[in-house]
């Protein structure tokens, strides 16, 4: 490469691997290493070495680093964040324990309450009020304010969050709390709702504040961290830090607000799978994506991930909605559950084979990393079965050992249930598969969708390995891997724009339409969040989008209608009527005669325009190929072991055809073509994966 092109860089921090995938214009290059948990920034620099070295690109050429993490993630659920309090109106300090007055299961006696972060020691309260409309009913005491600083001392608060009754609709009573107590206290780090989550709702408004105020000293430490060590290494491009919400944002943005990078790393291969289904004109699709750590399935409706505002993080229940801490932010709606190549395998006191969430990670790593790990893991047993090669995992990087691997399984499976190494490796193998297609149903019928009817889009490190044993329980009939699918989620990053969402409340209803307070309320949305997206874009044509969140008087929940575009008028409150009304039809087969309706939220996106994408035609010519190897493989299914041809998949050309069992081998991932499925490249390299009749019937 010509030091004087420009490339970009994207880089995905995962429990298990980094990976990384870089651009140049022409080509693109990727690698994966194992993350460095005691210290992420060490894992990004070395990866960023590595990728600039295969594609000969000195790091000065780098125009933009783009950066997703499950760090933030991480620190919520294993409660690894800083010592967090709370401030609200006088009156309200059980507001987090009183919660949605509810019991997410009412018949569970010995229900686990979820952890939400502070204890009521924790929370204190200052004389202040503001009422619905933001008028000022009391204003804020400020008389007390040292006696509050010395409990906070006391109880070694390190980041606080102010959350004051109504501050979505007046926030002058929490900016001055903090501008008073950030003049005492510089050091404490300190979180408003009402920047955070200007809405309506105060327990999960409260939620979101505390949450961010959780992560907020970390992840700031880290980007900073970060930024410093690219500017060491010699970078001096811009760093971009991908967001919940599939689009990406810039690093002082990220700073005050990390709580919207929750699901970093995951929207990413949301957005790949998006990019995908356009391409290969996929209507209905479902991404599967398997790391070493978790796996994650969203769906996918003409080229659009599903989405949502509402957020649960580290639910007692993995299925009940409700039982976890819940966050109010822009998220691509998914489903995650801890079942990856890492998820440790075991015995449980009822003789009943388990499988994850708990991961082994990359230190120690499963038993065949041979770096001490000793507990066994599906990653261990796909070695075992003899799906993945040894001496190809991981780019060649990390050796794998089957004789560790082969341990761990008989020793904690085997022995104890009375199996052969291979059947507890099937075990372990089905197990894993079996809650991932759980997951996928419940996912689907959650949202009243039906999932056979779907095509899978699949990568991740493991997920074309486990993609045709899946697609085969759910009744998926067709599978499509796409090239560089053991990164997709770095290479997801690459098609992210910049972009931001705002939501603001403002209740009206439909009979009181007012065009005027809407206007004024969208030109302070746009003047903030054009604001934030032209400081990593200043040169580009923004795409933007208003939306109003509505429900008919009296219900408890809204949904989302796109508004139309140009200037408010007269008109706009038919307009929307019209629009809420065609698709709550369509969602729930019937309107509400004679019932006015509520706006409660309003909602402004702006974002850089995205790379439009290519139409994937069918190859004009089917031919069969042949294999470099052949390779033993003991399929449980058929209770023996069956003879699979091995291909290099960058030795396959657009209409290659390829009849299973069979594996098709890449530096980063295996793609298995289970005996009930054949599999064709395309004219752009994917791997299409169809169920023949027999694998039908499986």
């Amino acid at each position: 490469m010509n030091t004087t092109d420009q490339a970009r860089v994207a880089v995905d921090i995962g429990g298990t691997f980094t990976d990384i995938a870089l651009d140049n214009g022409t080509s693109l290059y990727t690698a994966k290493t194992l993350t460095t948990p005691d210290d992420p920034v060490r894992g990004v620099i070395d990866v960023v070495r590595i990728a600039c070295g295969n594609a000969a690109c000195a790091v000065k050429s780098i125009s933009s680093v783009i950066h997703g993490t499950t760090l933030a993630t991480n620190a919520l659920i294993e409660r690894k964040g800083a010592r967090v309090g709370l401030i609200t109106t006088e009156g309200f300090r059980d507001i987090i324990e009183i919660a949605y007055e509810r019991r997410y299961d009412q018949y569970d006696i010995f229900i686990d309450k979820p952890d939400l972060l502070v204890t009521r020691e924790d929370c204190w309260t200052v004389p202040e009020r503001i009422d619905a409309d933001g008028n000022v009913l009391q204003a804020l005491d400020t008389d007390k304010l040292n006696v509050l600083l010395k409990a906070i001392d006391k109880r070694g608060t390190q980041s606080i969050a102010i959350c004051l009754l109504h501050s979505y609709a007046n926030p002058a009573h929490e900016i001055a709390l903090r501008d008073l107590i950030q003049a005492r206290r510089p050091r404490l780090s300190i979180t408003l709702s009402s920047e955070v989550c200007p809405e309506i709702r105060e327990f999960d408004r409260a939620c979101t504040a505390l949450a961010n105020a959780y992560i907020k000293p970390l992840m700031a430490r880290y980007l900073n961290e970060l930024s410093t060590a690219l500017i060491d290494e010699g970078i001096t491009a811009p760093l971009f830090i991908v967001t919940s919400g599939g689009g990406m944002t810039t690093l002082e943005t990220a700073t005050r607000f990390p709580i919207r990078l929750v699901e970093s790393g995951p929207s990413g291969g949301a957005v790949l799978a998006a990019k995908i289904a356009t391409e290969c004109k996929v209507d209905s699709a479902l991404s599967f994506d398997m790391g070493g750590t978790t796996a994650k399935l969203c769906l996918i409706d003409q080229g659009v991930p599903q989405r949502s505002r509402q957020f649960e993080i580290g639910r007692a229940e993995r299925f009940v909605k409700g039982s976890g801490l819940p966050v109010r932010i822009p998220v691509v709606e998914m489903i995650e559950i801890g079942a990856g190549g890492g998820s440790i395998s075991r015995v449980d006191n009822l003789q009943r084979l388990m499988v994850g969430p708990e991961s082994a990670g990359s230190d120690p790593g499963p038993a065949c990393y041979g770096l001490g790990g000793e507990q066994p893991t599906v990653t261990d047993a796909d070695v075992a079965l003899g799906f993945i090669d040894p001496k190809a995992f991981a780019e060649g990087r990390v050796k794998l050992t089957p004789k560790s691997a082969n341990t761990a399984i008989r020793s904690i499976i085997g022995s104890v249930l009375n199996l052969s190494t291979n059947q507890a490796a099937y075990g372990i193998s089905q197990m894993v598969d079996e809650n991932m297609s759980n997951a996928a149903r419940v996912h689907a019928v959650e949202h009243g969708k039906e999932v056979s009817a779907r095509t899978m889009i699949a990568f991740g490190g493991n997920g074309p390995l486990h993609a045709t044993r899946i697609a085969e329980k759910i009744g998926v009939s067709k599978v499509i891997i796409p090239r560089n699918p053991g990164v997709g989620s770095a290479v997801g990053f690459l098609s992210a724009p910049i972009s931001y969402e705002i939501i603001r409340s403002l209740y009206m209803r439909g009979e009181d339409f007012d065009s005027g307070a809407i206007t004024r309320l969208f030109t302070e949305m746009e003047h903030e969040g054009r604001a934030v997206v032209k400081a990593g874009a200043s040169r580009t044509k923004l795409i933007e989008k208003r939306f109003a969140f509505m429900r008919y008087q009296g219900q408890g929940h809204e949904i989302e209608i796109e508004l139309p575009t140009g200037r408010f008028g007269a008109e706009l409150g038919k307009e929307v009527r019209k629009r809420f009304d065609a698709l709550y039809q369509q969602q729930y087969g019937r309107t509400i005669p004679n019932v006015d309706v509520e706006i409660i939220n309003w909602a402004f996106v702006v974002a850089t325009p995205g790379k439009q994408p290519r139409k994937v035609a069918a190859p004009s010519k089917i031919r069969s190929v042949r294999p470099t190897a052949k390779r033993k493989i003991y399929w449980g299914q058929l209770r023996k072991s069956l003879e699979f041809h091995c291909y290099q998949r960058d030795n396959l050309q657009a209409g290659d055809y390829i009849n299973g069992p069979a594996l098709i081998i890449e530096a980063q991932t295996t793609t298995l073509v289970s005996p009930f499925f054949n599999a064709i490249i395309d004219k752009v390299g994917n791997i299409i994966l169809n169920a023949t009749r027999q694998g039908r019937k499986n």
